[in-house]
């Protein structure tokens, strides 16, 4: 699957509008985005082929002396007198805002000229076929227990252009994703909802692997029909990789965001070189660090993708930061520019966020605890970067007992405190790790962009309710 032919076909307009702008402003540049997104679902009454989340379009930021703008466009064809003229004259900045905008650091522009591709399969795969596939597992999904009333599942190929100009840099990639996902509702005595799922650039992948999930996930859904919920208290706990992968999301994911540095809303700020976690933990964010739905060739702000490493040994070291938080404070940038859509501004963001493997066997961990539960599976998250509290809600959890997991199901389960005290109770790190690539994250309550995260299983020390 080649580049797209039309980003292609607007490289020279994306050249001579930089060319253009550079004559009113010492820095330009030019992202051409173009998303196509296919979103295949069927349950026991409906099966349906629709557009997911795409976009076309283009966004120009600018910056003189210290002051950086934006503007969006669905197409830069014409003039481009014309429309350099209509993005100056866009431009109106408060007086007093302008005084504090006088002087800033500069962003440079390092020469490079590079085109990158992820192969993918999608082309091999008609609609049709994708379609019957989902048909087949709901029907095997239906068809496992009579207690099974309905069972969904889905296929979200996506693919994705991107065409990055300024005076000295010209980028272009190319790159594919699939998340799969399957759901059953099982009724007996109260209704409980089992979900799992699998996700790859290859198509191949998930329908080598989906169709082995259908027994544990129908079997999961007989224990959360029966499940209770679980009794308040301050507990040992075992985490999952999606968990994990939550905790680092929510801990030293947003905290890090280092735009949240530069408007002072972000207690990490104050702790770089610091121990905020246990010595066995370490930590990473990156596009370039592991391959998920998260994983990129460039930011949006044309800064080549990064493996950063934010907590080494329990230190904090480093944060997340598109172009303009670097250089406002001095940094270099991680390659976390990343926008909702080309019609919104770039903010520092999370990609694929993790902790790494430790040396300690799943089954040492398990055999450790008198009484506590082992989590699975991430819900939903909160956290106050502030102030560093933070609330992690897990599908379900499985009571221990003398060491052993017993068949005490508990729903839901939240987990919540305080960031340092619960990543300074670190004990246990597991050998293997899981980086799950299935998400999306907003900033707040909207920006959202695809996130991976997860890691190995900890051990902890948390309050559960």
């Amino acid at each position: 699957m080649p580049f797209s032919a039309y980003l292609e076909s607007k490289r020279e307009d994306c050249k001579e509008l930089v060319a253009e702008l550079s004559k009113s402003f010492r820095y330009v540049s030019v992202l051409g985005s173009e998303v196509h997104n296919t979103v295949f679902r069927v349950d026991r009454r409906s099966s349906t082929v629709t557009d997911g989340r795409g976009e076309c379009g283009f966004v120009v930021k600018m910056q003189n002396s210290g002051a950086v703008y934006e503007y969006s466009l669905d197409d830069i064809s014409g003039d481009k007198a014309a429309i350099a003229k209509k993005i100056i004259d866009s431009i109106e900045v408060e007086p007093e805002l302008r005084e504090r905008m006088i002087s800033g650091a500069e962003i440079t522009d390092e020469p490079l000229k590079q085109d990158f591709v992820r192969e993918s399969d999608f082309d091999s795969y008609s609609e049709e076929y994708l379609l019957s596939f989902c048909k087949e597992l709901k029907d095997k999904l239906l068809a496992a227990d009579e207690k099974v009333v309905n069972a969904t599942v889905s296929l979200m190929p996506y693919t994705t252009d991107k065409l990055f100009v300024t005076k000295n840099r010209e980028l272009t990639q190319h790159y594919g994703w699939c998340n799969a996902s399957m759901m059953v509702f099982y009724s007996d005595g109260k209704m409980a909802r089992a979900r799992d799922g699998e996700n790859s650039h290859l198509i191949a992948d998930i329908i080598k692997t989906l169709p082995t999930l259908t027994d544990s996930l129908v079997d999961k859904a007989r224990h959360l029909a029966k499940a209770k919920p679980i009794e308040p208290g301050v507990y040992d706990v075992i985490t999952d990789s999606s968990i994990t992968g939550l905790i680092a999301h929510e801990a030293f994911g947003h905290g890090v965001e280092m735009d949240q540095f530069v408007k002072d809303r972000a207690l990490a700020k104050y702790y770089v070189g610091k121990y905020v976690a246990s010595p066995i933990t370490n930590m990473r964010d990156g596009a370039a660090a592991t391959l998920s739905a998260a994983s990129y060739f460039f930011d949006d702000d044309g800064v080549i993708a990064h493996d950063t490493q934010i907590i080494k040994d329990g230190i904090l070291v480093a944060g997340l930061s598109d172009l303009v938080s670097a250089t406002e404070l001095g940094t270099e940038p991680t390659g976390n520019g990343r926008r909702d859509n080309y019609r919104r501004k770039a903010y520092s963001r999370m990609t694929n966020t993790f902790f790494e493997p430790g040396k300690d066997k799943l089954e040492d961990m398990i055999a450790s605890v008198k009484h506590g539960y082992m989590i699975f599976e991430t819900s939903n998250g909160m956290e106050d970067p502030k102030n560093w509290q933070i609330q992690c809600i897990a599908q379900y959890g499985i009571e221990i007992v003398d060491g052993k997991l017993t068949e005490n199901y508990v729903t839901p389960v939240v987990m919540s405190g305080s960031v340092p005290d619960l990543l300074k109770s670190i004990s246990m790190v597991s050998d293997c790790a899981k980086v799950i690539g299935s998400g999306s994250c907003g900033k707040g309550y909207k920006e959202w962009v695809r996130v991976a995260d997860g890691g190995p299983n900890l051990k902890v020390r948390v309050k559960l309710g």
